[in-house]
C-alpha cells in the first residue's frame, strides 16, 4: 500500500531517481544530436563518460586542478578527443549503413575500456567533491546533499540549454540543415565537414560532462559506463532516436520511474524501463517524440 511506505525512503528513492535521471538525459541528450544529426549511433558514448570522470581525475591529482576547472577542462578535451577520431575515422564512413558507425564505435568503446582497465585496474578510485558542496540540508523528512541538489541543477541547465541552442539559434539551424542538405549549405560558405565536427565534439563533451558530475558520486572506473550505455539507448529509443527534446523529456522522467519502482516493487527497478521501451515501440515505433515514417 501506498500509505504504508515511509516518507523517507520515498523521498530518498525520488531523489535518486532524478539524479539517475540527470545522468540519463545528459547522456542521451548526447547521442540523439550524434544520431540526429549526423545519423551514428554512437555505442562509444559509455567509454567517453568514463574518459570525462577520468581526465577530471587526472587534472584533479596530477595537475592541480580544482572541481570546477576540472569541470571545464574535462568536456573540452573529450571534445577534441572526439574531434579528432570523427575527422579521422568516422568522417570515412559518411554516406555508409550506419551499422558500421555502430561497429567502429563500439570497438572504439572496447579500446578505451580495455587500456583503462589495463592501466588502473577495476576497483575505482574516489574523487573527491569540492567543499562548497559539501553537507546538505535537513528537511524535515530527509536530508538533502547538497551536491545532489547542484547535479540536478546544472543537469536541467545544460540540457534545456542545449536544446535551445540547437532548437532556436543560427548555429542550431545551420547544424540541422547541414545534415539535410550538405550541398545547399555550402553554397552558402559554411564548412559543412567542420560543422559536423563541432557536432560530434557537442555530443561526446556532454558524456564528458556527465562523467565529471558523476565522478564524486560513484567513483571513477573503467566499467562505470559499460552498463549505463544500455540503458541510456533505452532511454533515447523511448524518447525518440534523434529527438533532442525526447532525449530530455524521457531521460528525467524514466530515472524518477526507476527510483519509485524501487520503493513500491524493488524486483523491477533493473528492468522497468526496458519494460517501457517495449511497450512504447509497440504503440509508437518511432517513440514519443520522435517523426513517425
Amino acid at each position: 500500500m501506498l500509505f504504508a511506505v515511509p516518507v523517507q525512503a520515498l523521498f530518498g528513492q525520488l531523489l535518486i531517481g532524478l539524479i539517475n535521471g540527470s545522468f540519463y538525459a545528459l547522456l542521451s541528450l548526447g547521442l540523439a544530436i550524434i544520431f540526429g544529426l549526423l545519423n551514428v549511433v554512437n555505442f562509444a558514448h559509455g567509454a567517453l563518460y568514463m574518459l570525462g570522470a577520468f581526465v577530471a581525475w587526472f587534472l584533479s591529482e596530477k595537475a592541480g586542478v580544482g572541481y570546477w576547472g576540472a569541470l571545464v577542462l574535462a568536456p573540452l578535451a573529450v571534445g577534441i578527443f572526439g574531434a579528432i577520431a570523427e575527422r579521422l575515422f568516422l568522417r570515412r564512413l559518411a554516406g555508409l549503413d550506419p551499422l558500421y558507425g555502430l561497429l567502429l564505435t563500439f570497438g572504439l568503446a572496447l579500446i578505451l575500456q580495455g587500456l583503462f582497465s589495463n592501466w588502473f585496474g577495476s576497483s575505482g578510485m574516489p574523487y573527491e567533491m569540492p567543499e562548497r558542496l559539501t553537507g546538505g540540508r535537513a528537511l524535515g523528512f530527509m536530508f538533502l546533499p547538497n551536491y545532489r541538489i547542484w547535479v540536478i541543477g546544472v543537469s536541467l541547465v545544460i540540457c534545456f540549454g542545449t536544446w535551445a541552442v540547437i532548437e532556436r539559434t543560427r548555429l542550431g539551424s545551420w547544424l540541422r540543415a547541414a545534415t539535410e542538405n550538405a550541398a545547399l549549405v555550402s553554397a552558402f560558405g559554411i564548412n559543412v565537414p567542420r560543422m559536423i565536427t563541432i557536432t560530434y565534439a557537442l555530443g561526446v563533451a556532454l558524456a564528458a560532462f556527465a562523467g565529471v558530475l558523476a565522478a564524486p558520486i560513484y567513483r571513477v572506473s573503467p566499467q562505470m559506463g559499460e552498463n549505463l550505455i544500455i540503458v541510456v539507448f533505452a532511454v533515447v529509443v523511448v524518447g525518440g532516436m534523434g529527438s533532442i527534446l525526447g532525449s530530455i523529456v524521457t531521460g528525467f522522467s524514466l530515472g524518477i520511474l526507476e527510483g519509485l519502482t524501487k520503493v513500491f516493487y524493488p524486483e523491477a527497478s533493473n528492468t522497468v524501463i526496458f519494460v517501457v521501451m517495449a511497450l512504447v515501440l509497440l504503440v509508437r515505433p518511432a517513440g514519443l517524440f520522435g517523426k513517425q515514417a
